[in-house]
């Protein structure tokens, strides 16, 4: 089963992209552009697209353009209620089979809504259960409150944050904790060993998912990649940015951007680092950030 760990030396972390970086093109977009502009693998948001569905379109797009299916994200989404049907557990069984049928070791998942409370009661142990049976991680992403008119709405159970859970995998996503008021280098170094993937996004602190591109936003995108690189992270990071209204150029050129950020504070630097398991702590939160465009 994937998960992070301290190694004996400096590794290269991969870095891949999400099929949802490049919505509204197509699941096949993402794979053209991932292998063009050096991506070393693509994560499968399962949505409406059928191709995100099915493992064989999946494998052929994986064999032609020689990049492969790292990680799967569930259809847990708000706006995927109804993709593979309205049960969540039967979402997350069709998730895991199409992972292992295209040689993904990870899949991707959204805690339980508050109105699916039966979900949520099992869900830590039905996680757990189904790890151990399948042999794929499945890594549960940290989410945040919804907040509207001055109000804020619990809107996940057992919790939006997944430090305080008993999950063995854990997804961190930089726009999330923005959204969340998260402290992102607190929550690595909570996570310690626990955190096996990363959506590398970014965002201003509004009430609003953004998923801005890195270093477009107040989150300490770049701290969090070169932490990550100092302590030998042997899981995956992703890009998971908003494109949806951009020309294809302009897209392209961000998701290039989004990859040159990731390679630069990835690369191994000759400095000690702490374990994975001793909590790390934010330094200069300014680096690697520009203003929002």
């Amino acid at each position: 089963m994937a998960a992070a760990a301290v190694g004996p030396g400096p590794v290269a972390i991969p870095v891949s992209l999400s099929t949802a970086s490049v919505y509204p093109e197509s699941c096949a977009a993402a794979f053209d552009i991932a292998s063009r502009l050096g991506y070393d693998g693509v994560e499968v948001m399962v949505w409406t697209d059928p191709v995100t569905q099915e493992a064989g379109a999946l494998s052929r797009l994986a064999e032609h353009y020689g990049i492969p299916v790292r990680s799967v994200h569930a259809p847990t989404l708000l706006l995927t209620q109804r993709v593979w049907g309205t049960d969540p557990w039967g979402k997350v069984d069709r998730s895991i089979e199409l992972a292992g049928e295209v040689g993904a070791a990870t899949v991707v998942l959204h805690p339980p809504f508050r109105w699916q409370r039966e979900y949520a009661a099992g869900f830590a142990d039905g996680v757990a259960r189904r790890e151990a049976d399948t042999g794929i991680c499945l890594a549960v992403e940290n989410m945040y409150p919804w907040r509207a008119r001055n109000r804020e709405i619990e809107a996940y159970l057992p919790h939006w944050d997944p430090v305080r859970m008993p999950y063995d995998h854990v997804t961190l996503d930089l726009s999330h904790t923005a959204t969340a008021g998260s402290d992102a280098l607190v929550m690595v170094g909570d996570l310690g060993a626990r955190l096996v993937h990363l959506h590398l996004a970014d965002g201003s602190g509004s009430v609003l998912d953004e998923h801005l591109v890195p270093g477009h936003g107040t989150q300490p995108c770049a701290e969090v990649l070169e932490s990550l690189a100092a302590q030998r992270f042997s899981g995956d990071v992703v890009v998971e940015v908003g494109t949806r209204k951009l020309a294809s150029e302009l897209r392209e050129s961000r998701l290039a951007e989004s990859l040159v950020f990731a390679r630069l504070h990835l690369e191994p630097r000759n400095t000690d680092a702490a374990p994975l398991d001793e909590p790390a702590h934010s330094s200069a939160r300014s680096r690697g950030r520009r203003p929002a465009p």
